[in-house]
């Protein structure tokens, strides 16, 4: 098991480093001059000095070569200090900390949402007898895969906020105003969760196992709920653990039209006015949700499974 424990932390280290590395990357290719940006050089009213350029780009190290930039900046990481927002002038870790309750809220929300109805639709997909009922069920998960996210949202405000006035339209207005977001978000999430669990009980169901269950005389529901949910539940897991980095992504989607302050909004903001040590820290944020998320998912493998281990010179798998 320790040996497990440490080759996930090494893979999740791994993870952290290819994510900060490809946004450098990424970010110093772009057109443009963050700096410029932030002195007002795109304004016609203000004239900017260039001594007052050089002496912003000296500041946050944009005059030295990209290589000793990087360098400087994976060092700073290391220790937790992304340095200064170039937009705001405000720390990175502030502004991060400001944003994220109400970010961890909606995506919180969202995975629970999405687990649930996810779970629910493919448990009553494969629990009925009924074909046709089962197929109107199966149809509906590839239905909400396909349907674009800020589409979804804005259905739901047209309908439930500007119609029946029952939920807010926009912002952070406390649980009322987390149920559309959530909602919105959830719904490709938990179509993901039931196309793979409902594929996965399928398959345990026609196993050996389920027809001894049946011969000794389980029920349906424990068949269903004791057996065969448990031996599925492992690829549904793994799309979970897969689909936090997707709810983090979506969140910047679903906060702009919803209007909520969030990580979201501060990305998009940040990748607007290229702001790269704060689109830096909120990719190394992301990508250390995911990975966290994912060794749990990791850990929690052995316990659904006890056949799954990890023998010496060998890789995780069924022994």
């Amino acid at each position: 098991m320790r040996r497990y424990v440490i080759k996930r932390l090494a893979q999740a280290v791994g993870v952290l480093w290819a994510a900060y590395t490809v946004s450098f990357l990424v970010l110093d290719y772009l057109p443009g001059d963050p700096v410029s940006a932030m002195a007002g050089a795109g304004s016609d009213s203000a004239e900017i000095d260039p001594a007052q350029l050089a002496a912003l780009r000296h500041q946050y190290g944009f005059d030295k070569p990209v290589l000793v930039q990087y360098a400087d900046y994976l060092g700073r990481a290391v220790r937790g200090d992304f340095g200064d927002a170039i937009s705001t002038g405000r720390p990175v870790t502030s502004t991060l900390a400001d944003a994220l309750p109400q970010t961890l809220q909606l995506t919180g929300a969202a995975l629970l949402l999405a687990v649930v109805l996810g779970g629910g639709l493919a448990l009553l997909a494969t629990y009925t007898t009924q074909r046709s009922l089962r197929q109107l069920l199966l149809s509906l998960p590839p239905l909400g895969v396909s349907v674009p996210t800020f589409w979804v949202g804005l259905l739901l405000v047209e309908a439930f906020s500007f119609r029946l006035r029952w939920f807010p339209a926009f912002g952070n207005d406390g649980a009322r105003g987390l149920i559309l977001p959530a909602v919105t978000l959830a719904i490709p999430t938990g179509a993901q969760v039931a196309q793979v669990l409902a594929k996965s009980l399928l398959t345990a169901l026609d196993q050996a196992y389920v027809e001894t269950a049946r011969a000794k005389g389980a029920g349906r529901w424990r068949i269903h709920l004791r057996h065969a949910l448990r031996n599925a539940s492992l690829p549904a897991l793994t799309v979970v653990g897969l689909l936090v980095g997707q709810l983090i992504a979506g969140s910047v989607v679903v906060e702009t039209v919803f209007a909520r302050d969030g990580l979201g909004r501060v990305t998009a903001a940040a990748v607007t006015a290229q702001d790269i040590p704060l689109v830096q820290g909120v990719v190394v944020f992301g990508a250390l949700i995911f990975v966290l998320t994912n060794l749990i998912v990791d850990l929690v493998y052995p316990l659904l499974d006890p056949r799954i281990v990890v023998a010496p010179g060998r890789k995780a798998g069924l022994a």
